[in-house]
């Protein structure tokens, strides 16, 4: 595994934080059109994932990437979550990670 630029977990809220880096989200897929997916992360805010997604998505998928803007992030892996997830879970896991405890997710 490469450490050497890792991926900051991120919800919406927490991506204005990290433009230009690289991130990894999941995202409850809403609406997919070949090319982007509008997502609604784990705080309930939409977010455009854009690259190539997997022809076959499944509900919740996670995406490692670029945040190119405060709501949208360039994907560079895709991976299916499957069609249930905890998603209060992750968002918690987002603000340990964004928080006091960055220093044990970096």
């Amino acid at each position: 595994m490469d450490m050497s630029n890792p991926a900051v977990f991120v919800n919406a809220e927490f991506l204005k934080d990290h433009v230009g880096r690289k991130v990894r989200t999941v995202v409850q897929v809403m609406q997919s059109d070949g090319e982007k997916v509008i997502g609604k992360s784990t705080d309930e805010i939409q977010l455009v994932v854009k690259g190539n997604p997997p022809n076959a998505l499944s509900t919740f998928v996670e995406v490692i990437g670029i945040a190119d803007t405060i709501q949208s992030i360039e994907a560079e892996i895709w991976t299916n979550f499957g069609d249930t997830f905890d998603v209060n879970s992750y968002d918690k896991v987002c603000r340990l990670a964004n928080g006091d405890y960055k220093h044990l997710f970096i």
